[in-house]
């Protein structure tokens, strides 16, 4: 596993560096830049992996996965803003409003959202004009206020709601926050290649889930991987989780039992989808 998300990691960053080459030393340019560096890569690889189950080369799909870590990388540095969940740390460097400023730190999100779009309207990404009209239309619809906005915005009314959320609520909350762009990353190569979204769709509406109980647990038992964030800050607010809700074993179960169901899913692709079902055993193995 560590060895597909190193080549992913090299390919996005060559991507990157490509993309990055004309911007200046402006605070902005440098934020973008500094934002871009790091990280696990997942979704990233997730767009890889199921853009060669359509037999579409890493070539033409690394545009498609920089756009997700463009857009991911913009909903961490507005995440981390003092306005949000206020984290001084990100991937254990200074957040970008704490290495500048909060103003900075909103325009380079600002770039970095719009940098995702402008790399999915490229030629590279698809000859199609219309796949990539696709692939831009549905990541505008898993970002914002049908997706990860809006889960974002059911986190901070949580956080002062008069009761905790209940299992549903929390699991609809997630679902758009967290769940929204992995599914995008994962139904990226079928949109890429033309082919039936739907398996992979329910692979990463599992796999979603099971990613974030799993930060619940690491929220628990050790280092959330939100390196900006104290250990059990949200249990301690009184702020319901799905361990708080389910209890630790029970939790860790549950995210085993949907790692079973995101391998199910995609059993039509057979062997090919191997590297998708080691991710999806990754996700609740991992310790950051």
């Amino acid at each position: 596993m560590q060895t597909e998300l190193d080549r992913c990691r090299q390919l996005v960053q060559t991507c990157f560096k490509g993309v990055l080459a004309p911007l200046g030393q402006s605070p902005v340019e440098l934020g973008v830049q500094y934002a871009l560096t790091g990280g696990k890569r997942l979704r990233a690889l997730l767009v890889l992996e199921s853009a060669a189950l359509h037999d579409i080369e890493s070539a033409q799909s690394v545009w498609s996965a920089a756009a997700i870590e463009a857009m991911h990388a913009y909903s961490l540095v507005h995440d981390d803003l003092p306005c949000m969940d206020d984290d001084d740390l990100r991937r254990g460097q200074p957040t970008v409003h704490k290495k500048w400023n909060e103003a900075t730190a909103v325009l380079v999100g600002d770039a970095l959202q719009t940098l995702s779009f402008e790399l999915l309207s490229r030629v590279e990404t698809s000859s199609s004009s219309q796949i990539r009209v696709d692939l831009i239309a549905s990541l505008a619809r898993a970002s914002g206020a049908q997706g990860m906005v809006l889960g974002q915005a059911q986190d901070i009314a949580a956080e002062t709601a008069l009761t905790p959320l209940d299992l549903t609520a929390i699991t609809e909350l997630q679902a758009n926050k967290t769940g929204a762009l992995i599914e995008w990353s994962a139904t990226a190569g079928a949109i890429l290649g033309g082919g039936d979204p739907l398996p992979l769709a329910r692979y990463a509406r599992a796999l979603g889930l099971a990613f974030q109980i799993q930060d619940d647990i690491l929220d628990v038992i050790g280092d959330s991987g939100k390196t900006g964030k104290a250990v059990g800050k949200d249990q301690d607010a009184g702020k319901a989780t799905f361990v708080s809700l389910l209890g630790l074993e029970a939790a860790q179960k549950r995210a085993a039992s949907l790692v079973d169901e995101a391998c199910e899913a995609i059993g039509p692709y057979g062997n090919r989808a191997e590297t998708l079902r080691a991710t999806a055993r990754f996700v609740i193995s991992r310790e950051t």
